[in-house]
């Protein structure tokens, strides 16, 4: 009830308004007698995957606390994982205003943010400064302004800056918001930054003594013969799992709605079934690699479909904002 009467003025507020004011709120009062509004048990069912175990397979998906500024409050709502980010080196503000679009219609989300976070430096502050000692994984990303010749090199200071803090590390290359990013997704560009990813990470567990699992975030919208040379490239040079899926740049399920042509990523339900269909894919070319499984999860349902297309945890966003943190319940309750 307290969730609808929210959504209700949130949803009449200009999205990112909404966002930032939720998460400034959330900073806020996470530590405080207020955080019952959001506060809630969900059942231990752990799964252990990556080396790690997790207390449930529902996660946050990156991109809500992009700064890592509401560990906390997220960790009262009962995720298994909260991952954080996409940070860069170097802060940026992202692209011009508006750039968040929401279609109610489909439970979608059309955003072209394009990597706005204050710098690894101040995640890393807001880490420091958080009480969650659940498991954290840190989305990690290049600068706009740096070529995708030297953009391997924002990923290595970013894993050298965030990896004794982070329990898994997330490269994401398939945000369709930085311009030519995806392209890292293949060819040389993919084997460079994948090759300097795994130096970085054998480098960074001799120093620090301990190893802290690297997975890449892919798009949906690769044929099977993309999907089969990344998965190439990730085995090859032992990167430890897979992100599936990032938004799409499709509009086929959204066409002729509000909104629908707004250019950026589009989640919620519309990327339900194609991020399924790579899961799949993924599998049927190696039964061991770890998926974690994104898009259009809105219930346990959806969330199984995911698992039994070979993911072994999900994460959740969109749906999270229409439905609020009573969807983890639901979800983990009815796996």
């Amino acid at each position: 009830m307290l969730f609808e009467i929210a959504k209700k003025f949130m949803f009449s507020q200009d999205p990112e308004w909404a966002h930032d004011f939720a998460l400034n709120n959330f900073r806020r009062f996470a530590n405080t007698p207020i955080s019952w509004v959001w506060q809630q048990n969900v059942e231990n069912k752990p799964v252990q995957v990556l080396g790690l175990t997790f207390p449930n397979p529902v996660g946050l998906a990156a991109g809500l606390d992009k700064n890592g500024r509401c560990i906390d409050a997220f960790s009262q709502m009962g995720f298994g994982f909260v991952e954080i980010g996409t940070i860069t080196p170097l802060a940026q503000p992202g692209n011009e205003k508006p750039r968040i679009f929401r279609i109610p219609e489909r439970n979608a989300i059309i955003n072209r943010m394009g990597f706005n976070n204050d710098g690894v430096d101040a995640l890393i502050e807001n880490v420091k400064n958080s009480n969650y000692n659940g498991i954290l994984g840190i989305n990690i990303g290049k600068n706009k302004d740096t070529p995708n010749e030297r953009g391997h090199e924002d990923y290595v200071i970013c894993m050298h800056k965030v990896y004794e803090y982070a329990d898994y590390i997330t490269v994401n290359i398939s945000s369709p918001n930085t311009p030519g990013l995806r392209d890292m997704q293949f060819g040389d560009s993919l084997i460079t930054l994948l090759s300097a990813v795994k130096q970085a990470q054998l480098e960074l567990e001799k120093q620090h003594k301990k190893y802290v699992p690297v997975l890449v975030k892919i798009a949906p919208d690769m044929d099977d013969i993309g999907i089969e040379q990344v998965i190439e490239c990730i085995v090859k040079n032992s990167i430890d799992g897979v992100i599936a899926t990032n938004t799409t740049l499709s509009r086929d399920a959204v066409k002729g709605l509000k909104h629908g042509d707004e250019m950026g990523g589009l989640s919620g339900d519309p990327v339900r079934d194609m991020s399924t269909e790579v899961i799949k894919k993924i599998r049927s070319i190696n039964a061991t690699l770890p998926i974690i499984g994104v898009g259009g999860i809105s219930s346990a349902k959806a969330a199984k479909e995911k698992l039994d297309a070979g993911a072994c945890l999900v994460q959740v966003y969109s749906n999270f904002i229409y439905q609020g943190p009573k969807l983890i319940k639901d979800i983990v309750n009815g796996l």
